[in-house]
């Protein structure tokens, strides 16, 4: 059963924890760490055209503020699925554990459920645009 009182700071620490992943890939691994031009001629190494990586540093950076900020929670966490699903596709052939030489795929994998799972929550507690299912703001009893 799951208990009320809690479920919504279980759906905030999901949130926010899911948003800061999302920056850290974004921001701090594929603008800071690799380039955008670095990022932009990976993609295109792997196949994809160029203006991919554009979208997936923009999906991750303006994805992972809103669910952080807890704006359009749902739609942003399955917004955010094709791109985890593509990093899970280019580690599937490392291998299971994400230790593994250019890194396994467990962790995208884990990732897109954690999406599906906030997806499934909505917002949870203390975001800027409630569900309109959920209550205003819930307090622990």
């Amino acid at each position: 059963m799951i208990d009320q009182r809690t479920a919504p700071y279980a759906a905030l620490i999901l949130r926010i924890s899911l948003g800061v992943m999302l920056l850290a890939h974004g921001l701090l691994l594929k603008v800071f760490t690799f380039t955008v031009p670095g990022t932009v001629g990976y993609f295109e190494s792997l196949g994809y055209p160029g203006f991919f990586a554009y979208l997936v540093i923009a999906g991750e950076i303006l994805g992972g503020i809103a669910l952080v900020l807890g704006v359009w929670t749902r739609t942003v966490a399955l917004l955010a699925l094709p791109i985890v699903i593509g990093a899970t596709l280019q580690h599937i052939g490392n291998g299971w554990v994400f230790s593994a030489p250019n890194g396994g795929w467990e962790f995208p994998v884990f990732w897109s459920f954690a999406l599906v799972v906030q997806a499934l929550f909505g917002d949870g507690a203390y975001a800027l645009s409630p569900s309109k299912t959920a209550s205003t703001q819930p307090a622990l009893a």
